[in-house]
């Protein structure tokens, strides 16, 4: 049996390739290059059905070739955006942190669920846009704490 130390450094080298291939494959399947050869491949396949007399085999190729395609994508684009979602998390909290004046309380909001991020968001909205002029902003954060 292996080292569990071993195993975690293999395990994150691994992490970091794939992080590292799913960035580049994605940053290029969102250039204009890489939408012209899909453009062209399509074009090329369409040009070539008369060739195959537009045979079932044919279509089969495309129909294959973009649900492959298609299915990996999906995954390399979420681990993108998951990655950019979580940083862009981070410095929002390090920001918040930082600055004297900011409510602590919103770090880590991102893990609640769904309506109790609305309902955070509603309550700002409405307490904070001069809904309510006269509320402190003491108050605001006493009623934001006992909303969350």
């Amino acid at each position: 049996m292996r080292d569990p130390a071993v195993r975690n450094g293999v395990a994150a080298r691994s992490e970091r390739a794939f992080t590292a291939a799913a960035a580049r494959i994605a940053n290029a399947a969102g250039q204009p290059g890489s939408f012209l050869a899909a453009v062209g491949a399509i074009a090329t396949w369409g040009a070539t059905g008369p060739l195959f007399r537009f045979s079932d085999t044919w279509q089969l190729v495309v129909n294959t070739a973009t649900t492959i395609i298609t299915f990996l994508m999906v995954f390399l684009i979420q681990n993108s955006q998951n990655r950019d979602a979580a940083a862009i998390q981070a410095k929002l909290d390090e920001l918040i942190r930082a600055t004297k004046d900011a409510r602590n309380q919103f770090i880590g909001i991102e893990h609640l669920a769904d309506h109790e991020i609305e309902d955070v968001r509603r309550l700002l909205e409405r307490d904070f846009a001069g809904a309510i002029p006269e509320l402190s902003p003491q108050e605001a954060i006493r009623r934001l704490q006992d909303r969350l």
